[in-house]
């Protein structure tokens, strides 16, 4: 039996203890080296195979402390069964032969934008709160544009991972990217002295635009395509700025091309036009090389970047950032005036720690750990759509981030291949029959900014009227199962008769 043999024969057999209820939630798992002897295996084989369901979310490996079975990981009714060997084999650890997953529980949530924030180690999480909290009191008022230390650490990571590097001064901390978004509505209208004209992605991020209107601005709706934004349609707004997702574009996924990416930029210099960069998950890349963040193109000083931590870490932190165009200028000192005005809005406390996670590395740590973990999902989703059986189903936006979207042909389209007689659900129906059976997805046509129809086709040739959102992010393999399962379940409909 070769290497990768042995380590899935070593998976198997967890994975069959944790569904039959031999492993509960939270039991231990024996170290490496103890459950190596007794299945007279390589130790390295055993590593291997713990890393593996680490990554697929049936166990939480800690450095130094043993591996315990997640919550939740053992699958309820409905849940794909998991291959493994007749033989469970040896005994792995301690617990009861209940049926865990038999218990009632409150819905599944896999719904966009939560992340695996009980992902993190506990020793780093505790460690940066202890920093938070010996760091010397001070009868001061906090700075408003951020701790030095924190916009430190986040040039740092900036150059790491996005490819630039801006001064210090050029970053201002802001309580989450609707608080950015809200704080540059402002800057704005005191830089115009009127209500300013965003352009905003089509379908896009409701919160964003949500903030964006709530702090005076006007929106005009753009479509985007596989390129990302239609820039033909952007020339024609006369827009005072654009807020564009150009590196996971949100919520369908598409990657904008250094092509496109040059094009706006140079449109948006010639027509005096602020270019608004929501680098919301850009960490989390889980196909392909990483593509440089638009502002490490920029050399017109048009971009405003915004990057923060509620995908990588916790979004209850509330803590993001703006980085301002390198250049000096009104908007540049509209922005600083308005964050002085408004005052610090994250707590001191909250900035050292996440400094603290940065400075350490234990940040980076973190998102190796998230980044093998949410590849497996991905992995998961594209194999259970590849065997599902649903003409023209299709997964998207699976390059990278926390969510999926599930897309299938419209009515029309469907007819030559499900015959008159079959009813096809839409976005809408599909969310509702998964709420009803514990699963929560959100539905696709929600995220556009124009209503215009469950029909309307996008420049994906694809209607948003049929199709759901799916966030894997805080859910173990075993929860994700069960929730395509269902969801899979509803887009097939009723049989046809």
């Amino acid at each position: 039996m070769d290497q990768s043999s042995k380590v899935a024969a070593v998976v198997a057999r967890v994975r069959r203890l944790v569904h039959d209820g031999t492993l509960g939630a939270d039991d231990p798992l024996p170290s490496t080296r103890a459950l190596a002897a007794e299945l007279g295996v390589a130790r390295g084989t055993v590593v291997a195979a713990y890393e593996q369901l680490d990554g697929e979310g049936y166990i939480r490996t800690r450095h130094g402390a043993a591996a315990r079975v997640v919550g939740g990981a053992a699958s309820g009714a409905g849940t794909r069964p998991v291959a493994s060997d007749a033989d469970p084999g040896p005994r792995v650890g301690g617990g009861t032969n209940v049926d865990r997953a038999s218990r009632p529980g409150p819905p599944l949530d896999c719904r966009p934008g939560i992340p695996a924030v009980t992902a993190i180690s506990p020793r780093d999480w505790r460690a940066a709160w202890r920093a938070a909290a010996e760091a010397p009191l001070r009868n001061e008022l906090s700075n408003p544009l951020g701790l030095p230390a924190l916009r430190e650490q986040v040039v740092a990571q900036l150059g790491l991972a996005r490819g630039f590097s801006p001064p210090v001064s050029d970053v201002v901390v802001a309580a989450g990217t609707s608080e950015a978004l809200s704080l540059l509505v402002e800057a704005l209208r005191s830089r115009l002295g009127r209500a300013p004209r965003i352009a905003v992605e089509d379908p896009g991020y409701r919160s964003g635009h949500r903030a964006l209107t709530s702090a005076g601005a006007e929106l005009v709706a753009v479509p985007v395509g596989p390129d990302g934004i239609d820039l033909a349609v952007l020339a024609t707004t006369s827009a005072d700025a654009v807020v564009v997702s150009p590196t996971h574009q949100y919520p369908l996924g598409s990657v904008m091309p250094v092509g496109h990416r040059r094009a706006l930029l140079t449109q948006a210099a010639v027509a005096g036009m602020v270019v608004v960069e929501d680098d919301y998950d850009s960490e989390l890349r889980h196909r392909g090389t990483p593509v440089p963040a638009l502002a490490a193109l920029d050399t017109e000083g048009v971009v405003v970047h915004l990057g923060g931590f509620s995908k990588t870490l916790d979004p209850r932190l509330r803590c993001a950032y703006v980085v301002l165009p390198g250049s000096a200028g009104p908007l540049r000192d509209a922005v600083v005036a308005a964050r002085t005005s408004r005052g610090a809005v994250v707590a001191e406390p909250v900035q050292v720690a996440i400094a603290h996670l940065l400075r350490t590395g234990a940040y980076r740590r973190h998102l190796g750990r998230v980044r093998r973990d949410y590849t497996h999902r991905r992995e998961r989703i594209a194999l259970r759509l590849t065997d599902s059986a649903v003409p023209g189903l299709e997964a998207r936006a699976l390059t990278g981030g926390l969510h999926a979207v599930l897309t299938w042909p419209a009515p029309a389209a469907c007819a030559p291949v499900t015959g008159a007689g079959a009813a096809v659900p839409s976005g809408a129906d599909v969310a509702a029959q998964a709420a009803a059976a514990g699963v929560l997805v959100a539905d696709l046509a929600d995220y556009e900014t124009e209503r215009s129809g469950p029909g309307a086709a996008l420049g994906y040739g694809i209607a948003l009227g049929y199709g759901v959102v799916l966030g894997y992010g805080a859910v173990t393999l075993p929860e994700l199962d069960r929730a395509l399962d269902v969801v899979l379940a509803a887009i097939r409909g009723p049989v046809a008769t």
